[in-house]
């Protein structure tokens, strides 16, 4: 897929501008979780269609399919069970609830009652609150990363679910708080729909009286959606142009509520697209990779001045600054961000600032070294530029450079990092340098860049124009 597209790139920048401003927001729908295994509408109705007499690929009105089947059996056992059955619990996230449990959605909004998002989450250590009844809007739980609000409740509740028709005839008054809600997201986030057919009712419900009531004032909402394809017909040629023009008209329509939909040729496409919001978000943070006890060309209170300004500098930028508080290292860069934040706390915040100091004992059955792995992995997967300055230590044999500087430049170049090595810092940050300029073509990076980074000078009589130098070649990676 064709990232560079204008209609694709100006999506991506703006909707993640929205979610640093943390005013974007996800909705997930079936589509989603189909890609992991488990069924859509179609799939879970099917066989209660079928003891109906219906043909689940001719019917469009699933809603009444579902209530047919309750008014035939007087009761909605055997729906309540398909529902259990068909989202039972299973280890299979696929990549892009990995990608969405990663990005800082403070809400997430679906329609699916499994739990994969949850799932994914908590793989990253980010406790969710879920509500997926009226009850549970009332009690908060403490340290949430996200809500996520399960608009037609839960797999593990499958009698309080919404799929009747009569279930949504009665949502607005059985869950007159999640319409408020969804109506306040609406009107201040900008929401990307995915997976989802807008085929739900309350949805188009509350699009409609958002759109009549505040036409001028509404956000721009995005939609992924996959365009028709001739082998989705089965080579029926007059039923792929039928479709291609219902879906042509369905996108304008979907303009009407202020809705721009991005077509894709392929599902991976969807992956591509998540992957470069992700990207695109994290490249705003650096991680500052380094470690000494001892700091070559510099004076102790140079390398600390040095430092401090280096991180100072990145905040007012309005980048993140993410630190493992390393070894003779930390405490510069965490002084030089505060120092940013603090004399400007209305332009600056504290969130800029992402600290994960690494373990110092074994927990649980874990080796230390298996900790520090998973630490390096966490940190620099929150980053999309990473600077190496100085790197040695002295594990009681002597001073040696750091081998956890070539670990984390190793899995930097992994998740696709842009590595900026301070190479007049010495030490295992000149020995990556050294590696870079042997190896940048095979690492996918430019000679433009390893021509800025080789051009870095220390001046010790001014370190901010060293500095400046240092910001330059960032701003460029930003372009």
């Amino acid at each position: 897929m064709d990232l560079e597209k204008k209609e694709i790139k100006a999506f991506i920048t703006d909707y993640v501008d929205k979610l640093r401003q943390g005013n974007a927001t996800i909705l997930i729908g079936a589509g989603l979780s189909k890609a992991a295994g488990f069924v859509d509408w179609k799939g879970l109705l099917k066989d209660l269609a079928t003891e109906l007499g219906l043909r689940i690929e001719d019917e469009n009105d699933l809603i009444s399919i579902a209530q047919f089947h309750k008014n035939a059996k007087q009761n909605r056992n055997k729906i309540d069970e398909k529902i259990v059955n068909e989202f039972t619990d299973k280890d299979i996230e696929t990549e892009n609830h990995h990608i969405i449990a990663r990005l800082p959605f403070n809400t997430i909004w679906t329609t699916n009652y499994d739990d994969l998002i949850e799932d994914a989450h908590y793989k990253y250590d980010k406790k969710v609150d879920v509500k997926s009844e009226v009850n549970s809007l009332f009690i908060n739980r403490d340290n949430r990363a996200c809500i996520l609000y399960k608009m037609h409740g839960d797999k593990d509740h499958p009698n309080k679910a919404v799929l009747l028709k009569e279930d949504y005839e009665k949502y607005y008054y059985t869950h007159e708080p999640f319409i408020a809600l969804l109506n306040s997201e609406l009107i201040t986030k900008s929401f990307l729909f995915i997976g989802f057919s807008f085929t739900d009712p309350n949805i188009n419900y509350v699009f409609g009286r958002l759109t009549h009531r505040y036409s001028d004032q509404s956000k721009d909402h995005y939609s992924i959606m996959k365009r028709c394809s001739i082998n989705d017909y089965k080579e029926d040629h007059n039923k792929f142009q039928y479709e291609t023009i219902k879906q042509q008209l369905f996108i304008e329509e979907l303009k009407r509520y202020r809705v721009n939909t991005i077509l894709i040729e392929n599902y991976p496409d969807l992956t591509q697209i998540l992957n470069e919001i992700e990207r695109k978000y994290n490249s705003h943070s650096v991680f500052i990779s380094g470690s000494a006890v001892e700091y070559g060309n510099f004076t102790v209170s140079e390398a600390q001045q040095f430092l401090h300004l280096l991180s100072k500098r990145i905040v007012e930028r309005k980048l993140n600054v993410v630190n493992g508080f390393g070894l003779g290292v930390g405490s510069s860069i965490i002084n030089g961000a505060l120092d940013a934040v603090y004399a400007n706390p209305i332009k600056y915040s504290e969130e800029q600032l992402i600290i994960k100091p690494f373990p110092q004992f074994e927990t649980g059955n874990k080796k230390l070294e298996v900790l520090w792995e998973e630490y390096r992995q966490k940190m620099i997967s929150r980053a999309g530029i990473i600077l190496f300055v100085f790197g040695n230590n002295d594990e009681g044999n002597g001073i040696e450079d750091a081998v956890g500087l070539k670990r984390e430049f190793t899995i930097a170049m992994e998740k696709g990092l842009i590595p900026i090595p301070i190479h007049y810092t010495g030490y295992m940050t000149k020995n990556i340098f050294d590696d870079l300029q042997k190896n940048f073509i095979e690492l996918g990076l430019s000679e433009d860049l390893m021509k800025d980074i080789a051009n870095l000078e220390l001046n010790k009589n001014n370190f901010s124009e060293s500095i400046d130098q240092i910001i330059e070649i960032i701003n460029k990676i930003l372009l």
